[in-house]
């Protein structure tokens, strides 16, 4: 290629090829927030996150109560121990999620 070609399309050469096609964009429909928690048997829980929300302590609170419900109903004689979680953001960290 020489000094001032675009390197986006070839051409010349033994065949020229056709310019690339341009394809319209669309705007999409918006990013989903999904919480699913699983342990070594399988998904026990998955919740999207209603459109406008943010997770907040309630509301990840909540989630852990409807957890607390299925590991009971699926998971029935096997926690004898306790359940251990990774808690990464502030709203899993907050003092009322933690009781």
């Amino acid at each position: 290629m020489t000094r001032g070609q675009s390197n986006n399309q070839w051409s010349g050469g033994i065949a020229a090829h056709p310019a690339p096609q341009k394809f319209r964009v669309q705007k999409s429909v918006g990013k989903v927030l999904a919480s699913i928690f699983w342990d070594q048997d399988g998904i026990l829980l998955t919740d999207y996150l209603p459109h406008g929300q943010t997770i907040n302590a309630e509301y990840y609170s909540s989630l852990l109560v409807q957890l607390k419900d299925i590991l009971k109903e699926k998971r029935r004689g096997k926690v004898t121990k306790g359940v251990l979680f990774l808690h990464n953001a502030p709203a899993h960290r907050a003092l009322a999620t933690q009781k």
